[in-house]
């Protein structure tokens, strides 16, 4: 397929668990009904943003993945033939859990999981506290930890909220083959920040870094962001697309619920890489210092 139209929902969330669970699944069918062939949720979509605070009783939220929320996924994008890209907390087992996005198929079929790797530790965000570093692709042959999911509609790749600073991550889920590159995304702005020009500083750092990503390898990149107020937090919505010369082709507010659909002409992909060819001038052999926590 060189078209796919790809949808985001971009909601506010509550404590009530099942109240969240069957709002994403209204705002899915909404998106189908709208010619989704892709839907990708906000991060950790089912619950409130729990990282706010280092409390054990949270850990009560994860779940096994696949598992029932998974299953249920599974059922809903084999009725409506949609992709479902869907961030959630995973209980791997017992003192192990991770930030976690199942991919399930168009046709119900679970593809698999990509574990955040890069977990934040910030006021509002200790995520360090209950998130282990993703480290298991489920194939042996990638064994990076990074993955590229070959759906229906299209080759995709995930990344999650924090790793969309890390212009190494969005490089290598590229490099494997992704034509687009999602971001379940959970951020916004401190309560307690009066300056507007630090909002705004902020924001706009979030959005170019990953606009950046789409420029520089030559993919589209659907960054999907939760809005309202939770925790000393204002969520600032603002999902995007951006096509791969980093144009953008929507953008939400930052102050409403949302869902779109937009679609992308994976065909131009090789437009823009024929026309600015920065893979073919990357020079592999200069990286290796890449590889350094700090060059001293």
């Amino acid at each position: 397929m060189t078209k796919v139209k790809v949808g985001i929902v971009q909601m506010s969330c509550t404590a009530d668990i099942a109240d969240n669970q069957n709002k994403a699944i209204e705002r899915i069918r909404e998106a189908a009904q709208k010619g989704a062939q892709v839907v990708c949720l906000q991060e950790l979509y089912s619950s409130l943003y729990f990282c706010n605070i280092e409390d054990p009783s949270n850990f009560d939220l994860a779940e096994p993945i696949p598992g029932p929320t998974t299953q249920a996924l599974a059922e809903l994008a084999g009725e409506l033939k949609v992709v479902i890209i869907a961030s959630l907390f995973e209980k791997r087992t017992r003192g192990v859990y991770h930030n976690t996005t199942a991919v399930l198929d168009a046709d119900g079929a679970y593809l698999g999981k990509y574990r955040k790797m890069h977990i934040p530790d910030d006021p509002g965000y200790y995520e360090k506290y209950y998130f282990t570093p993703g480290d298991s692709t489920e194939s042996v042959l990638d064994p990076s930890g990074y993955r590229v999911f070959k759906t229906k509609y299209g080759s995709f790749g995930v990344l999650i909220c924090w790793d969309q600073w890390y212009p190494e991550a969005a490089r290598i889920t590229s490099l494997m083959g992704a034509e687009v590159l999602f971001y379940p995304t959970a951020i916004g702005w401190d309560l307690e920040e009066k300056d507007p020009v630090i909002n705004e500083e902020q924001h706009e750092a979030w959005q170019t870094i990953q606009r950046s990503h789409a420029i520089a390898n030559g993919v589209y990149v659907v960054s999907v962001n939760r809005v309202g107020e939770e925790n000393g937090q204002l969520f600032w919505g603002g999902s995007f697309i951006a096509n791969p010369h980093g144009r953008l082709l929507y953008k939400a507010p930052h102050d409403a619920e949302v869902v779109h659909v937009e679609e992308l002409d994976l065909a131009k992909i090789s437009y823009y890489r024929r026309m600015w060819p920065y893979l073919r001038d990357r020079r592999i052999d200069s990286y290796g210092p890449i590889l350094k926590r700090f060059i001293d």
